[in-house]
């Protein structure tokens, strides 16, 4: 697997997961009927910020979008956003793309990320950026309407660094 700067021309596969995940409704905060011209904005960081992708070979497996999280006094930390096709889930790329970011973010001396919106029930996110040295500083009850388990926490999670 190569984690490589995104083009344009990754835009279609892209869109395939973005859609993909956002359709499912079940760990992003985007509204369902986004349109591929809607996620492109939402989804495609302009400089300073960057956006990746993960492939093997012209595959796509996945995709991640980091920046600054605010701008002004709050500049000096990151946030990063991450999507990984469904059948490639369980193979490494979100941890992958989530090393990336954090390495990005520190080579370019921010002092932390900061992810502000991440579903409790999304286990496996959760997990992964645990084990990469996030902790929950907040949740907010109830924040998230999960489309099978109701309304569910948004987990503010932070790394320093």
């Amino acid at each position: 697997m190569l984690i490589r700067e995104f083009t344009d021309t990754d835009w279609p596969r892209v869109w395939e997961i973005v859609a993909e995940v956002v359709r499912a409704g079940d760990t992003f905060t985007y509204d369902p009927a986004t349109t591929a011209g809607q996620a492109y904005d939402i989804w495609v960081e302009r400089p300073p910020g960057r956006t990746v992708v993960a492939v093997d070979g012209d595959r796509v497996l996945g995709t991640a979008k980091m920046g600054t999280n605010r701008p002004g006094p709050g500049s000096h930390v990151a946030t990063a956003s991450f999507m990984v096709a469904a059948d490639a889930r369980g193979r490494g790329v979100g941890t992958a793309l989530c090393r990336h970011a954090l390495d990005w973010a520190r080579g370019r001396g921010y002092a932390g990320m900061q992810f502000n919106a991440v579903a409790e029930s999304n286990r496996a996110a959760v997990g992964i950026y645990r084990r990469l040295g996030f902790e929950v500083v907040g949740t907010v009850p109830g924040a998230f309407a999960h489309p099978t388990l109701g309304r569910v926490g948004l987990h503010v999670m932070y790394c320093a660094f």
